[in-house]
């Protein structure tokens, strides 16, 4: 019998994946990794996923353990979140978790313990054939997980399996509560763990120094202040600390960021500032590799998003010129442009500027 080690959040999914391995004929062992130290001024749920992990496994009769990837996280995952703020930029350290965390340490833990597989609850699909790895969309589209995994390697993927490939979020649900599973109801998980409900501001504040700047309209007329450029997203409306204007009452978006000047560009009403035609990326990663050194695709630029339909071009330094068949709101670096060909996700790589 194969063992499947399965990375278990305490969430809803991950818990109805050891269920369907189990049904396939696998020797399923959970694997709870503890991310973040909750001494540190955060709010993860770490001990209640944990209790909702241990009633699971009983439930359905496998084997549990823990594991605390505290210190790796921290090094490879939340260092790198805080360089990029620092920078102005707007990072997803969920991306980075995945590399660096679910399919790097966790790995190597889930190998000792005798693991033939390794698994997790997302949402996508994965293709082994003949030596090469292919990552697939999942069957639920508004729930596909791929845009999260764009970074992972031919190596993290040879020996992954995604129980969720084929089945709806609802039918999740279904099989919880037919289950009895505790965690059959249980609200996803939304953010990012080692800041949960607390204000985002006053997280950052306890890491980063505030710069308070000039807040300037696209015509470099000052129209108030800002209390650092990491706080703030392109395309953002609220917590500007502008009311409307006297030729106006459309309220305030975040248009721009003056890094060299430490001023935030605002403006109101026409939202074309925020429109691009294109983008630079760096650090680029294919699953398995680039089609061409130039080719079309669809991209997301975001997570919640539709694919748009572009043009890739991988230049002679490695970074990915993207162009799009249509203007794009709020491209942002430091996000992830992510590639996809119909079914398969080819990759993705950093957003470090937008083409206007």
């Amino acid at each position: 019998m194969k063992t499947v080690v399965l990375g278990m959040s305490g969430g809803v999914d991950s818990a109805v994946s050891a269920y369907l391995l189990k049904e396939q004929g696998y020797n399923v062992v959970a694997l709870f990794m503890h991310n973040w130290d909750e001494q540190e001024d955060g709010c993860c749920t770490a001990e209640q996923d944990w209790e909702d992990v241990k009633r699971v496994c009983d439930k359905l009769g496998i084997s549990y353990y823990s594991v605390n990837f505290a210190k790796e996280y921290r090094e490879r995952v939340f260092s790198y979140f805080l360089e990029e703020y620092s920078k102005g930029r707007t990072p997803n350290p969920d991306v980075l978790c995945n590399r660096e965390i679910k399919f790097g340490p966790f790995a190597d833990y889930a190998k000792a313990l005798g693991a033939d597989y390794i698994a997790t609850g997302h949402y996508c699909g994965i293709l082994h054939q003949d030596g090469v790895h292919y990552l697939l969309k999942a069957k639920d589209q508004s729930k596909d997980q791929t845009y999260f995994l764009n970074q992972l390697s031919q190596k993290q993927l040879s020996n992954v399996l995604f129980p969720l490939a084929q089945i709806t979020k609802s039918e999740v649900r279904q099989i919880a509560d037919r289950l009895g599973l505790v965690n059959a109801r249980k609200k996803d998980s939304t953010g990012i763990c080692f800041i949960g409900e607390r204000n985002f501001r006053k997280f950052l504040q306890n890491y980063l120094p505030n710069k308070p700047g000039e807040t300037v309209d696209v015509s470099g007329k000052v129209v108030g202040e800002h209390i650092g450029l990491m706080y703030y997203t392109l395309g953002q409306r609220r917590g500007l600390g502008l009311g409307g204007t006297k030729e106006s009452q459309e309220r305030w978006f975040v248009a721009d960021k003056d890094l060299a000047n430490n001023r935030l560009i605002v403006s109101h009403g026409d939202e074309s500032v925020l429109m691009s035609r294109g983008l630079s990326a760096s650090g680029g990663n294919f699953i398995p590799c680039a089609p061409s050194d130039k080719f079309r695709c669809t991209a997301k630029f975001r997570y919640r998003q539709s694919e748009q339909s572009v043009e890739t071009e991988v230049l002679p330094d490695g970074k990915w010129k993207v162009t799009f068949d249509e203007p794009q709101r709020a491209v942002t670096p430091g996000q992830f442009v992510v590639l996809y060909d119909q079914t398969r996700c080819l990759g993705g790589a950093t957003i470090d500027e937008v083409y206007k």
